[in-house]
């Protein structure tokens, strides 16, 4: 196992793209890290940094006591899975898993049981005489991965390893993957875009955005407590409901002739209240009067859009509601959290 450590690391591109901005990060031994983020956030381009794929145009990586910065990404230790297979088609499943050992120091019993022990893993037993060509995708990204897992690396790097894969597929890959990693220790630190990968998957979850990191934390943390504005808007489907309003010396938020109160917080001035749609209901001794706009099914529950003088709020609910229904809201404030609008961080 071993501890990532990334010290002011950037990349900038030779078009003059800032990729990565000066991040630092600590990946401890055994953790299960995902970087998460939208589309050119810059998590990819910090994986294939650790992974010696880019060069970093400033900063440190390390693995452990080593810089690695500069070193190869032959001499990294790293077992890198993409979000394309990879895979050589002309061989068989056992000689893709194989190949990675062919010029490690080892016995060909100790490979043979290192593959038969990774595809059982894997549940890719029964394919290892077929070639990759022969493969659904699912399976492919399982000899992938097995390729990765084989050489029992020191630290795994996953970018998008699931991202085109069906959603049933993609549901049992991703208990394979966390499984596997909990079975072995190993660190790992894991890219996608798609929030509830990571927040299944991750013991951490560090959001990017704009070649920085907006949060580090327990899925739990930055789902209930978005450390910022960008983070409560992008994690949660919906995001957070986000109303602008004033706090003054009293302590109590104001918006559109609606108060709220909040003893407990220092902050003065200009705020932005964020709540989470399953913390707001109907209730006839409600604050906020509505109409509902549309009614969201998802199978275990609906999300209501209601347009209010606040603007449109989000309440999650067990049972669909009529469009048009004039109603009224209530928050739960003890699940609320305060953003200064001009930082765009989180208050207390």
């Amino acid at each position: 196992m071993a501890v990532l450590k990334l010290d002011r690391l950037a990349k900038t591109f030779d078009d003059g793209t800032q990729a990565v901005r000066g991040i630092d990060l600590i990946v401890q031994a055994g953790d299960f890290v995902v970087l998460l983020g939208p589309s050119g956030c810059g998590k990819t381009t910090t994986l294939r940094m650790v992974a010696g794929l880019e060069t970093p145009t400033s900063g440190n990586i390390w693995l452990n006591d080593t810089n690695v910065s500069a070193s190869p990404a032959s001499q990294r230790d790293v077992g890198f899975v993409f979000q394309f297979y990879a895979l050589y088609p002309h061989m068989t499943v056992r000689q893709n898993v194989a190949f990675p050992l062919e010029n490690q120091a080892i016995s060909p019993s100790e490979r043979d049981a290192r593959v038969a022990r990774i595809a059982d893993q894997l549940g890719i037993t029964p394919l290892l005489d077929r070639h990759s060509s022969q493969l659904s995708g699912g399976d492919q990204q399982r000899v992938s991965l097995g390729r990765a897992m084989v050489r029992e690396p020191a630290i795994y790097l996953m970018d998008e390893p699931l991202g085109q894969l069906d959603v049933n597929i993609r549901l049992d890959l991703r208990e394979s993957i966390r499984r596997q990693q909990m079975e072995t220790g190993v660190t790992t630190l894991y890219v996608t875009h798609d929030q509830e990968e990571a927040l299944s998957l991750a013991d951490q979850v560090v959001v990017m955005n704009g070649g920085l990191i907006e949060q580090v934390g327990s899925p739990e943390d930055v789902y209930a407590t978005p450390s910022s504005l960008f983070v409560a808007d992008f994690v949660g489907r919906p995001g957070m409901n986000l109303v602008n309003g004033t706090l003054g010396d009293d302590a109590v938020f104001r918006t559109h002739d609606t108060t709220f109160s909040f003893p407990a917080t220092m902050h003065r001035g200009d705020a932005t209240l964020g709540i989470r749609p399953e913390f707001v209901g109907f209730s006839d001794s409600g604050q906020i009067e509505g109409e509902i706009s549309i009614s969201e099914y998802f199978g275990d529950h609906h999300v209501a859009h209601v347009n209010t003088n606040l603007g449109s709020i989000a309440v999650r609910t067990d049972m669909a509601q009529t469009t048009g229904s004039r109603v009224t809201l209530d928050l739960n404030l003890d699940h609320a959290c305060l953003y200064d609008p001009s930082t765009g961080r989180i208050v207390t």
